[in-house]
């Protein structure tokens, strides 16, 4: 049991109670357990840092036991009850417009309010203290004393921190911290005093940091961090500006300046119901599109309804118990609104019958204007209805004349002319006029008489019709009652004289009636078109078909080139039957007979340029060839009947067939004869040079503008230059076969070297003639083949492009035929052979 004593007395046992030892048995016993200061906040956070002021801990010491014997008192000196649930204790109760008071903490400056409550709590103190005196007997009077010595040590102890308080800038009489500063929180107040913060100083080692709150400020709806508009950003306090906000003004001041704005507050202005409606007008068309949004500021006693944030964190100018008589200036201001809401309700009202008077003051005015219209349009129907009854009569009575129809009609035209129109009184009169107008043209000859009648039909014309275009459509619809009339009246007479009276071979009759007709504007163009498709082009047709040239004296183009301006494209169909006819007869004609130029150029410019030119190559250019062939160039007995000929069809010919026709029949005899002619002994150069301007006078002017034709005679004028100079003549084409041969020969003496050189050995064999020839059809891309079974004058012939050719190897000269079909050969040369291939596939 020692042992154990010795083991108890290592723990130190006795520290933790009060009156303990160990009994005779080894119990512990103990007169009450010492009680140990809870462990604070403060201990927590820093632990063996904590400061050991004693000033302070004496304090909290006091403060805990004077709770702990304030549990005692209220609970009957229990201890808590663990096994109970968690309840809150409620903080009181206070209003919404108020905040609760802060939990003042011991160390940090105190206001007024918490003066006093710590007072309260020191004189609860006493009295717990005094009643435990009380209760306790006389004998224990030192104890008594010893209580009391306390207090005072404390109250001492109590007034010395205050004073430090004081130094350190946390007295009592510091203002109230503002809410949300660090000074309004006492623990962190505490805590940033222990780690040596200075109040009204800065935070960190510079003391640059700011101490003031963060203000936020509402953004408006859809505003970006760039809009400035509607609101101030929150101001930020450098470390210099951070100093602690100026005391509150005393009471009295905060009532003067409370009454002050009390007595300056502007009152509303008192609006009459005119003044309310300019206003509201006003606002209306200052309003922009923009969509405002509203913001209800519940903060206040009263609701504020804020169109913007600008004013939304200022302090109201009045508080709740500022305002006199809420209650009445919220019912004047309801009784305000709803007579503004009626003022501006019956102002509508006001405007949409006043809108509403006007609408039916013009559809009065509207409809007295149609009513007045309608009398007028009444009156105009009995007039014309009276009008058409008295013709009516006239009719059934026959009485009834064209001259008094027309008048009458005119007369109603002139005066009603809109309802002449929408009445269509046109037809009424054409229903009245047509027997009369049968009567007046009944028996009428048009191809003997066409003036008959336009003088009455320009008058009906200028009634029915008047200055209305005519419509040029066919169709029934269109008709209008002048066309309707002419139809049933001119178009028949005309019709039966064309059809069975005119011979299409005389077209004056018929041609000079419609254009008369036609330039005094009465015969409509649908009723000319009609007469043209069903009474002219027959009889034309016919004409055509049974005309035969080799028979009848007179020319086609004769009778059918008049009627050319009215038939326009419907002449086609009669080219066609014209062309038909004239090849029957070209092909059996020839070059000497002039009768063909006579029929067949007339027709130049009225067939299309395709079916002309295919005419003249087909029928015409081969016998004008034929016939330059046999034509012989003798300067001492020249006939030029076969060259006449043959300029005969220069104006109806193309010029280019004509062209080359003549260079290729004409020219190379010319050119030889002209050769021949300068190599002979002593040329007589003058009389060679009226020769030549002799041939050159028979080209008509539009061969002379050709430049292929200038070329060709200025060949022969250098033939006759160089003769004059002494220099020695070359032969006509020899220069040209000349130059392409050397050329072929020094392309083939290169490649025959290149071979030889690659073969050693292989001999070099000249070209010939012939494959000089077919050398250069293929360089032209021309096919050159022999034709197999073909020969003239015991020589093969070849196809070169389009042309046959024959080639004499011993004379070195190339043959060409003419026309395929027709035995006629001539030599070329290499170019005159490409111009034929040219003109070859032209067609």
């Amino acid at each position: 049991m020692a042992e154990e004593a010795e083991g108890m007395d290592r723990f130190d046992m006795e520290g933790d109670f009060e009156g303990g030892r160990f009994g005779r048995d080894g119990e512990f016993y103990y007169r009450s357990r010492r009680e140990r200061a809870p462990q604070t906040r403060d201990d927590a956070i820093y632990g063996v840092f904590a400061e050991g002021d004693s000033d302070y801990d004496s304090e909290d010491d006091e403060e805990s036991r004077r709770r702990r014997r304030k549990r005692r008192k209220d609970g009957g000196g229990g201890e808590a009850d663990l096994t109970k649930p968690v309840q809150f204790v409620s903080t009181g109760k206070f209003m919404p417009t108020q905040e609760p008071e802060p939990e003042e903490r011991p160390g940090l400056g105190r206001s007024d309010a918490t003066t006093d409550k710590a007072e309260v709590a020191e004189a609860e103190e006493e009295q717990d203290d005094e009643g435990d005196t009380e209760m306790l007997p006389a004998m224990f009077g030192k104890i008594r004393d010893g209580a009391r010595a306390r207090r005072e040590e404390k109250e001492r102890e109590r007034e010395a921190a205050a004073r430090r308080r004081q130094a350190a800038g946390l007295g009592a009489g510091d203002p109230a911290a503002a809410p949300g500063s660090l000074e309004s929180n006492s623990k962190v107040a505490k805590m940033m005093l222990m780690m040596g913060y200075k109040k009204g100083m800065g935070l960190g080692k510079n003391q640059q940091g700011i101490t003031a709150p963060v203000e936020s400020i509402l953004r408006p709806k859809n505003a970006g961090l760039g809009s400035v508009e509607g609101f101030k950003e929150p101001k930020t306090l450098l470390p210099k500006e951070n100093v602690p906000a100026p005391p509150p003004p005393p009471a009295s001041a905060l009532k003067e300046k409370r009454w002050y704005k009390k007595a300056n507050t502007k009152k509303a202005p008192i609006l009459t119901k005119n003044e309310l409606l300019a206003m509201r007008t006003e606002q209306e068309q200052e309003e922009q599109p923009a969509i405002v949004q509203k913001v209800i500021d519940m903060r206040g006693p009263q609701a504020r309804v804020l169109t913007d944030l600008k004013g939304l964190n200022e302090e109201q100018e009045m508080e709740a118990n500022d305002v006199p008589m809420p209650e009445l200036q919220y019912n004047v201001r309801l009784l305000v609104d709803e007579a503004r809401a009626d003022i501006v309700r019956l102002d509508a009202q006001l405007r949409r019958e006043q809108e509403k008077v006007a609408s039916l003051v013009r559809e009065k005015e509207k409809v007295a204007k149609q009513e007045a219209s309608q009398k007028r349009q009444l009156l105009v129907m009995e007039r014309i209805a009276e009008t058409l009854e008295k013709v009516r009569e006239d009719d059934t009575s026959g009485m009834l004349t064209l001259d008094g129809l027309i008048q009458t009609f005119h007369g109603l035209k002139v005066q009603f002319e809109e309802e002449f129109k929408m009445c269509s009184i046109a037809w009424i009169a054409c229903r009245y006029a047509h027997p009369l107008l049968i009567r007046v043209f009944q028996g009428w000859q048009p191809l003997q008489d066409p003036k008959f009648g336009l003088e009455v039909m320009r008058k009906w014309k200028d009634l029915l019709q008047g200055d209305q275009p005519y419509n040029f459509s066919d169709s029934a619809a269109s008709m209008t009652p002048y066309v309707q009339l002419v139809s049933e009246v001119i178009l028949p007479a005309v019709r039966i004289s064309g059809i069975n009276s005119w011979e299409a071979r005389e077209p004056e009759p018929m041609l000079h009636f419609l254009e008369l007709w036609d330039n005094k504007k009465l015969l409509p163009p649908v009723l000319l078109q009609s007469i043209l498709e069903h009474v002219i082009m027959p009889k034309l047709s016919a004409a055509v078909d049974s005309w035969d040239p080799r028979r009848e004296s007179v020319p086609i183009h004769v009778w059918v080139h008049p009627w050319l301006p009215m038939l326009r494209e419907r002449i086609e169909t009669l080219c066609h039957s014209i062309r038909y006819k004239l090849s029957t007869v070209l092909h059996v004609w020839q070059a000497h007979d002039a009768s063909a130029y006579a029929v067949l150029s007339p027709w130049k410019d009225v067939f299309d340029s395709a079916s002309w030119e295919d005419l003249i190559v087909r029928y015409i250019i081969p016998k004008l060839r034929l016939a330059l062939q046999d034509f012989q160039i003798n300067p001492a007995n020249q006939k030029l009947d076969q060259f006449n000929w043959v300029m005969l069809w220069a104006s109806a010919i193309p010029v280019h067939l004509m062209v080359h026709m003549l260079e290729v029949d004409f020219f190379s005899k010319w050119q030889q004869v002209l050769y021949h002619w300068l190599c002979s002994p002593n040329p007589d150069f003058n009389e060679i040079m009226n020769w030549y301007k002799g041939w050159k006078g028979l080209f008509p002017p539009e061969l002379l503008a050709n430049e292929r034709i200038r070329i060709l005679l200025t060949a022969g004028l250098d033939m006759m230059n160089q003769a004059a100079e002494g220099l020695e003549v070359v032969q006509p084409g020899a220069r040209e076969n000349v130059g392409y041969l050397r050329a072929t020969e020094k392309r083939q003496f290169d490649a025959a070297q290149q071979a030889y050189h690659a073969v050693p050995g292989a001999a070099m064999a000249d070209l010939s003639f012939k494959e000089s020839i077919q050398a250069y059809a293929m360089e032209q891309g021309l096919l050159f083949m022999p034709r197999v079974g073909k020969f003239y004058n015991g020589m093969p012939v070849y196809e070169f492009g389009t042309v046959s050719v024959c080639i004499d190897s011993v004379k070195r000269l190339l043959y060409a035929q003419l026309q395929e079909g027709v035995e006629r050969w001539s030599a070329v040369t290499l170019t005159q052979l490409m111009d034929m291939n040219r003109m070859g596939r032209a067609h």
